[in-house]
């Protein structure tokens, strides 16, 4: 009778304990990722192009016959090679008014070159003083009295004395080249003759970057004949949008990649005082700013790049070295605005609040709520709770 009952007894509780198995809550599958430590970057990530930092347009002084121009886009030039040549067209009668002109047009072009040399010296003076203050600069941080952060704004302000100088020396080259086409123009029409062959000089080195007339032709005064620059001066401009770009100060460290090469290094020169309104391509309007970039790297470093190419550009906002970092995609906003992350123990899943430090385009520097290490859920499934069994996705 008792061993009956016993039976039973354990039969029931097998019966009990099977649809208790049955109705009892599967652990759910989630996809993990560990809690590492590592340098942390925190960037912005903007579509930009490459320019030249100075381009020059040759024009036709006057009008006038074109030689057919034997030079093609990438053809190298140097300062004062004769890159077209121009023969004056037989002129109406020369008034007294006409002559009045050309004297004016050589006079201003005379001032032209007066204002450029000023220019020159003002430049030589502005780098002269940059010299003097990065070298009390330079002391002054051995000594510990200035931050290092100081001392790199002065070799930096250098940096672009010596850039503007050169930008003055190629524009008083330029205004030297006008006087001189001015004063070929003024002979021969005190002479009422077509005058001689004028030939077009390089203002600068560089290479061909463009020739919109190919063949002979008479051409109108100030018709652009040729576009000259040096590709080894490239810059990178990037449209920011303008809460990103308060961010992108001068000195600021730039990445620049997807060009086709290995990344190249750069740092943010200028952002431009004049936003504009674009249209993204959601048809949501956008105020962005052109934030300039200087490419820091030898030219050797991004030879194949060329005026008007595609890059894809990173500001760096953040660095730290030895940062707590997670995915972004195991982020998510908790109650009261706290950002939080379900972390595995004992393969539960449970809710940890965090502080951040930064957050990058893949991942965040968590401050405090999770050790390296740890495992975390990444983009969390709707059925993930505080407390709810998980188990591991196993990747195929």
């Amino acid at each position: 009778m008792k061993r009956g009952l016993v039976i039973t007894a354990v039969a029931a509780a097998a019966v009990i304990g099977a649809i208790g198995w049955a109705f009892a809550p599967r652990p759910l599958e989630v996809e993990t990722a560990r809690v590492w430590r590592g340098r942390f970057e925190q960037s912005i990530e903007e579509d930009g192009r490459t320019r030249l930092r100075e381009r020059y347009t040759i024009s036709a002084p006057a009008a006038a016959r074109l030689a057919r121009i034997r030079l093609r886009e990438g053809d190298p030039v140097h300062a004062g090679d004769v890159v077209a040549q121009l023969t004056p067209v037989m002129p109406s009668m020369v008034d007294e008014r006409s002559l009045r002109e050309a004297n004016a047009r050589l006079k201003a072009a005379e001032a032209a070159v007066t204002g450029a040399t000023a220019r020159v010296d003002r430049a030589r003076i502005s780098q002269e003083e940059a010299r003097f203050e990065l070298q009390r600069t330079e002391k002054l941080a051995r000594d510990g009295f200035v931050s290092a952060s100081r001392f790199d704004s002065a070799r930096l302000a250098l940096d672009g004395t010596r850039r503007e100088l050169e930008a003055s020396l190629a524009a008083r080259e330029v205004a030297a080249q006008e006087r001189a086409q001015a004063a070929a123009m003024v002979q021969p029409a005190a002479r009422n003759d077509p005058g001689t062959p004028l030939p077009l000089r390089a203002p600068v080195s560089g290479v061909v970057l463009r020739v919109p007339i190919l063949s002979e032709a008479t051409v109108a005064a100030g018709t652009a004949l040729l576009e000259v620059g040096d590709p080894s001066q490239l810059e990178v401009v990037v449209e920011m949008l303008t809460q990103d770009a308060v961010l992108a100060k001068p000195g600021t460290r730039v990445v620049v990649e997807r060009w086709g090469g290995p990344s190249v290094e750069g740092r943010v020169r200028r952002v431009e005082p004049a936003a504009f309104t674009k249209v993204s391509a959601l048809g949501v309007e956008e105020q962005r700013v052109n934030v300039i970039v200087d490419l820091s790297q030898s030219p050797e470093a991004w030879a194949a790049v060329g005026d008007g190419f595609r890059v894809t550009a990173r500001v760096i906002t953040a660095t730290a070295d030895d940062a707590v970092q997670v995915p972004v995609g195991a982020l998510f906003p908790a109650e009261d605005g706290v950002m939080a992350a379900f972390a595995v123990e004992a393969g539960r899943a449970v809710l940890r609040p965090l502080e951040l430090s930064g957050r990058g385009n893949t991942m965040a520097w968590v401050r405090a709520g999770l050790q390296p290490g740890e495992l975390v859920i990444v983009y969390p499934p709707p059925g993930v709770a505080d407390g709810r069994r998980v188990r591991a996705r196993q990747n195929p």
